[in-house]
C-alpha cells in the first residue's frame, strides 16, 4: 500500500523560493516529482536518519527531511532546501 506524501506549508514556501531562484527549474521540478514517487512508495528504507524518525532524502538538485507516520500512511515532508 502506497503512502500519502504532504508538504508541509514551509516546505512548500522553500520548494518555491528554490524553484522562483533556480537556473535550471526543470531541474528542481523533476527533483521535487521524483521525491513525492520515492516516499509514496517505501519512505521507510529511503534516505538517511537524521535525528529521532526524521530523515534526509537529497535528489539533487533538492534535499527534504521528512518524517513517516506509520499508522496513518502519511510522509511529512518537513522542509527543503536545494543542494545545487
Amino acid at each position: 500500500m502506497n503512502y500519502s506524501v504532504v508538504w508541509k506549508p514551509s516546505a512548500k514556501d522553500e520548494l518555491a523560493d528554490i524553484w522562483l531562484s533556480a537556473a535550471n527549474r526543470n531541474a528542481v521540478t523533476q527533483a521535487a516529482h521524483a521525491i513525492d514517487v520515492v516516499l509514496r512508495l517505501d519512505p521507510e528504507t529511503r534516505g538517511t536518519i537524521n535525528f529521532d524518525t526524521v530523515r534526509t532524502l537529497a535528489l539533487p538538485p533538492l534535499a527534504v527531511d521528512f518524517e513517516v507516520i506509520e499508522a496513518d500512511r502519511i510522509v511529512w515532508v518537513l522542509s527543503a532546501w536545494n543542494i545545487g
